[in-house]
């Protein structure tokens, strides 16, 4: 089987400031509540008016005041009529929808707004891993050393991904969890005693590594920077074979390779929760923010 792949990301997670230290164990976390909301939003709203998205409708209203023409020879009319900005018909209502968003969302994490995950905190206790997670960022990454290695991964709750609608069933079906989707991530490594970097692109599901690719570059800054340019410098680069047409027995080492260096199980169950864990603060945060804005 082949399995992980990398990605980019990061905001000083509040039980921490900027670095969490983490060990990490195969141990897999139980599907936190926060990782299905991302889901189970459409699900949950689908039968009640506080929907901001199902059924919304943008109606475009195009007025054109014309001053009226005095009939009485040499005389101008003007127009007085001009609509102030920021005051349009629709601003009311869809303050309103928002709000009612807002307050269905935070009722939602009502329990554990000012508490750290459980599924986070284990996470951390391993002090294996350091998370960097910028706040207002949709990236995140996570770092460790590794003897005279320096291993990062990289992914964003951009990637969070519900191709399949999740359907209210019937009856019964109270306790279903929302499935956890799929969620690439990016791995790199590089040598502080020599050149090069080695990088991995992967995908975490259900508490399983699928590794997708492997490159390897000759000048690390080239593998690893985080610019435009250096994204197009690698595009006309030779990335490597699919990890599945490798031999078997090259693959096998190479995730024991990866298991050796903290990237498993742990890892792969993490990423998927921390991502839905992330969007769902920052998704409240945004709410907020635009309807700060429309009531201005």
């Amino acid at each position: 089987m082949s399995r992980i792949p990398p990605l980019a990301a990061a905001r000083d997670v509040s039980v921490s400031a900027n670095f969490f230290a983490v060990p990490l164990i195969s141990t897999s976390f139980p599907t936190s509540i926060m990782s299905a909301f991302a889901t189970l939003r459409n699900v949950a709203r689908a039968a009640g008016p506080a929907r901001l998205v199902s059924g919304m409708r943008v109606s475009m209203v195009s007025s054109i005041a014309r001053p009226m023409v005095a009939k009485a020879a040499g005389v101008r009319a003007f127009s007085a009529s001009t609509a102030r900005l920021g005051s349009g018909t629709s601003d009311v209502s869809l303050s309103q929808k928002l709000q009612e968003e807002l307050k269905y969302e935070q009722e939602a994490i009502a329990e554990t707004a000012n508490t750290t995950p459980d599924f986070l905190k284990s996470f951390l206790e391993q002090g294996v891993w350091s998370i960097q997670d910028v706040r207002g960022n949709d990236e995140v990454t996570l770092t460790r050393k590794f003897g005279d290695e320096n291993i990062r991964i990289m992914f964003s709750i951009a990637d969070i991904q519900s191709e399949e609608p999740f359907e209210e069933d019937t009856e019964g079906d109270e306790d279903t969890e929302a499935p956890i989707f799929p969620l690439r991530a990016s791995l790199s490594i590089t040598k502080s005693n020599g050149p090069g970097a080695l990088n991995v692109d992967m995908v975490c599901q259900e508490g399983t590594l699928v590794i997708e690719n492997i490159s390897y570059y000759d000048d690390a800054k080239l593998g690893t920077e985080l610019t435009a340019e250096a994204d197009w410098s690698r595009r006309g680069l030779y990335i490597g074979p699919q990890f599945d047409t490798l031999d078997v027995g090259v693959q096998d080492e190479f995730e024991k390779f990866l298991q050796e260096r903290g990237v498993n199980e742990s890892v792969a169950a993490f990423i998927p929760e921390y991502a839905a864990y992330k969007e769902q603060q920052e998704y409240v945060k945004w709410l907020s923010k635009v309807k700060s804005f429309i009531d201005l």
